[in-house]
């Protein structure tokens, strides 16, 4: 699917999502139309999903993550569906996933210290729908982020 000039682009789009065509076209080693149909191939394709503004929260004030593991009570047959809907109107909540297994959902949540998530714990997280139980584990530190793929 991908031929040597797509990596070539997606490489350096990755390592500067802030590159110009001419600059990209430039560092790829082709011309700007040419790597403007290949891009445009590229998203239309969903190998490239847009752009977007990544946003610091820790320079925004939030000094707290934790990673919350839920087991919902699968006894009520809309239990993942109305876990997922509310969890999804809490603003801290920075991502969502499902699993199968002993943890149902995990959520990553933000906080501007252990005070202010103590009160997102207690008034947003403990009334979301059909938890059976919760761990929570509190962010030491990230050791790997982004999302390059080796090209």
């Amino acid at each position: 699917m991908l031929d040597d000039l797509d990596r070539r682009l997606l490489r350096h789009l990755q390592a500067d999502p802030a590159l110009g065509p001419s600059a990209l076209a430039e560092r790829a080693a082709t011309t700007p139309a040419v790597a403007s149909r290949r891009l445009a191939r590229l998203r239309s394709a969903g190998v490239l999903k847009g752009r977007e503004a990544i946003v610091n929260w820790r320079a925004l004030g939030f000094t707290v993550e934790v990673s919350l593991r839920f087991t919902l009570d699968k006894t009520q047959p809309r239990a993942f569906d109305e876990f997922l809907e509310e969890a999804r109107k809490v603003p801290e909540v920075l991502e969502i996933q499902t699993f199968l297994g002993r943890v149902d959902v995990r959520l990553s949540v933000i906080a501007r210290d252990l005070a202010h998530y103590q009160d997102i714990y207690r008034r947003r997280i403990l009334s979301l729908p059909h938890i059976a139980d919760i761990e929570a584990l509190m962010h030491v530190a990230r050791i790997k982020e982004g999302e390059a793929v080796p090209l």
